[in-house]
């Protein structure tokens, strides 16, 4: 049994905000007609349906219809939620059944009146009861407008089944009340749930394709920037290529002032492709401090950073760590559910020390790797904790992630500071590179 709801708790907090609320409003609208059914329906065996044969068996009769319009209830719910979000389409025959048995709920309960088996006071709540497991599917399906004169169609059905078995007085009259309170009391609490369960995967999915254009825009720029810096560029290659060529045909020393001035151009634009290329790669560790304090803010985790700028720091060290702050800020809100996030940032003369901390550890989900997702990252599309580990090595830096007690999980990245951590190992100097293809080209 413990394992079976650590498997329920596991797949809950695996869910996000909004897939919870959604999982919650379902869940809400297959308890409902069981609720209603027991509480309304087996009331009236105390005191108000006659201990006899007859009046007992109807009474039986009329519960087990009921647990019946319960299920089929249950079981349209998830389609009808889908229709109403424009997912997908019900099949209207499926609601024939369920109309069916409202009937012989309304035929049932006149059938008790008729034989005098039951009280006023316990009829009218099993007539409150009768249409609620067929409302719950049905306002799903049509508009507010169609629903109400369907519920007073039903109610003005009741009226003349009960009237036409014997019912009179303030117990007839009590039953246009009784009939259209489980009708609209389905209505305003079902529709506006759905309603607003609708608003918000539409936010979702624009904020999905926000994001989305976001990357597409981004792109674009780069895009941009590679032709700005290129387009000019490639195309005097071209020219002055086609030009050394004819020269050289014609035996003419100028083709190689021309070839000369083409490797110059053909290297300038490779320095100018790794300045648009490290624009794009490196992170500034102040802008990536500030903004992940307005993500998580955003997305209403408290953040708080505190500790040292990080200004007086190699510009390789505050490179890495942006990195860091940004990968752990985005797994801070991929993973887990935390409500409070720090940001710690301690510098001296041995070592610069960067420490994340949030406390979505007890809802993490763990990864395939046994790592705990709240900080790893990894996972489809993610650099995740190996990731990091490279861009750290590189300024001889190291990472240490994982739980730290109290639902606490904590992620630290470490740099010592020093004469050789200044210059990133990553790659060689342009020159360095250049060299060898400068022996080739003078041999």
């Amino acid at each position: 049994m413990s394992v079976l709801v650590r498997g329920w708790r596991r797949s809950w907090q695996k869910r996000s905000k909004l897939e919870r609320i959604d999982l919650y409003s379902r869940l809400t609208l297959s308890v409902i007609p069981w609720i209603f059914t027991l509480a309304w329906q087996l009331a009236p065996f105390k005191s108000d349906i006659r201990h006899e044969p007859l009046p007992i068996a109807l009474g039986v009769a009329l519960l087990l219809v009921s647990l019946v319009q319960c299920l089929l209830s249950n079981r349209n719910v998830q389609l009808s939620y889908a229709h109403y979000l424009g997912t997908a389409v019900f099949p209207r025959r499926r609601q024939l059944p369920p109309l069916v048995l409202l009937l012989v709920n309304l035929g049932l309960l006149a059938t008790m009146a008729a034989v005098d088996g039951i009280e006023a006071p316990g009829l009218l709540i099993m007539v409150s009861n009768a249409p609620v497991a067929f409302a719950i599917t049905q306002t799903l399906l049509v508009p507010v407008r169609t629903f109400l004169i369907q519920s007073f169609a039903v109610t003005a059905l009741s009226i003349g089944v009960f009237a036409a078995v014997g019912v009179r007085g303030g117990t007839l009259a009590g039953v246009v009340p009784t009939s259209l309170f489980g009708c609209v009391l389905v209505l305003i609490s079902v529709r506006p749930s759905a309603w607003s369960l609708g608003v918000m995967w539409q936010a979702e999915e624009a904020r999905d394709l926000q994001a989305r254009l976001a990357v597409a825009e981004e792109r674009l720029r780069f895009g941009r920037d590679l032709h700005d810096v290129l387009g000019r560029n490639l195309a005097v290659i071209a020219l002055k290529s086609e030009l050394a060529v004819e020269l050289a045909q014609r035996g003419r020393p100028e083709a190689v002032d021309q070839m000369i001035e083409v490797q110059r151009i053909a290297r300038t634009s490779q320095q100018e492709v790794r300045d648009v290329v490290r624009g794009y790669r490196e992170a500034d560790l102040s802008t990536e401090l500030a903004g992940a304090r307005g993500v998580l803010s955003a997305a209403g985790i408290e953040c708080e950073v505190t500790g040292d700028t990080g200004d007086r720091l190699p510009a390789p060290v505050q490179s890495a760590l942006g990195w860091v702050v940004r990968e752990a800020a985005t797994n801070v809100l991929r993973h887990g559910d935390p409500r409070h996030c720090t940001i710690r940032l301690r510098a001296s003369a041995e070592a610069a020390v960067l420490l994340v901390e949030n406390d979505g550890a007890a809802v993490a989900a763990t990864g395939a790797d046994g790592s705990s997702g709240a900080g790893d990252g990894s996972g489809p599309g993610g650099s995740g904790l190996a990731g990091l580990r490279e861009r750290l090595r590189v300024v001889d830096g190291s990472l240490d992630a994982g739980p730290a007690g109290n639902g606490l999980f904590r992620l630290t990245a470490t740099i010592p500071l020093g004469p050789a951590a200044s210059s990133p190992r990553l790659e060689k100097p342009p020159a360095a590179r250049e060299a060898p293809v400068l022996q080739e080209e003078r041999r």
